[in-house]
């Protein structure tokens, strides 16, 4: 049994499979999970990431269980443990894709799950599909991955899809990350940790437009009202970085900008229309990265 719990424990050639399995799905039906089950569990809201999973299972055949806000509308609202929710769920469901508000809460889960767990975000801790989906993004948008400068803008300490896509870009050859951010949202020490040993070059700036004109991704995120412990500390930083046309112009022409999503207001929506936004594309890359990765999952 195989689960997907954290980005760095997905090797390059299961990487490699996974992608390839993704390009065959845009163009070719496939119903190989029909007569399975995926219950959706999310104890955080979600629009994207729950429905992009739950896409791609009826788009191969299989049917859908699920909760949209499960620490409110659920027994955990009643005390029940997480490690006893799981213990029941994995009884009605051949699957598990679940959201978190706590880190590590994944790991919990697959301790006493008797199905495959999926990790859909862990509170600040990882999102490893949206890192797959941002990987496949920059693959189809430029063609390649090795050899690429990428700027990761915004909250870092808090943002788990920044998080888990350097995870995944340590695997890769010639990789250079500017990480543009204030000091006090700064990547954390053990991600700077696993690039140092895996011979990533990395900075640390705070004036994005300094760093747009050098690279081929701008991977910008919004900072997370969710994660701040007062409204006084968010109002300190948000809008601090945004993208309008006038940064765009100090790209690169084959440059792409891409973003998690849901955004606030960093990227300005006269961005949308640039050939550099990528953004939306990377919703289209999503259904198809999960369809092929359920398959994987299960071969």
């Amino acid at each position: 049994m195989r689960h997907i719990l954290y980005s760095q424990d997905v090797s390059i050639e299961e990487i490699n499979t996974i992608f390839a399995s993704a390009t065959k799905l845009e163009y070719e039906k496939d119903d190989s999970m029909k007569g399975k089950i995926m219950a959706s569990l999310f104890y955080e809201p979600s629009t994207r990431t729950r429905f992009s999973f739950e896409s791609a299972m009826l788009r191969l055949g299989g049917s859908v269980i699920t909760t949209e806000n499960a620490r409110e509308f659920s027994s955990a609202a009643k005390g029940e443990t997480l490690e006893d929710s799981i213990a029941v769920v994995n009884y009605y469901a051949d699957l598990i894709v679940m959201r978190h508000y706590e880190m590590g809460a994944s790991e919990r889960a697959s301790k006493v799950s008797s199905v495959p767990i999926i990790n859909a975000g862990d509170g600040p801790g990882q999102h490893p599909t949206q890192a797959l989906l941002d990987l496949y993004t920059i693959q189809r948008e430029l063609g390649h991955i090795d050899n690429i400068t990428i700027a990761m803008v915004g909250d870092l300490k808090n943002g788990r899809t920044a998080r888990s896509l350097a995870y995944l870009l340590g695997k890769y050859t010639g990789i250079t990350i500017v990480f543009v951010s204030p000091q006090e949202l700064g990547i954390s020490p053990d991600i700077k940790s696993y690039l140092e040993k895996h011979n990533v070059a990395y900075s640390e700036v705070e004036d994005l437009e300094s760093a747009l004109p050098d690279v081929d991704v701008v991977y910008q995120t919004r900072i997370q009202k969710e994660r701040f412990e007062s409204e006084e500390s968010y109002l300190k930083h948000k809008g601090r970085y945004v993208i309008t046309l006038k940064q765009v112009a100090l790209l690169k022409p084959t440059a792409i900008i891409m973003h998690p999503l849901p955004r606030v207001d960093e990227i300005a929506p006269e961005v949308d229309g640039s050939p550099h936004a990528a953004y939306f594309k990377q919703a289209k890359y999503g259904v198809l990265v999960r369809m092929a990765l359920l398959k994987f999952v299960f071969e």
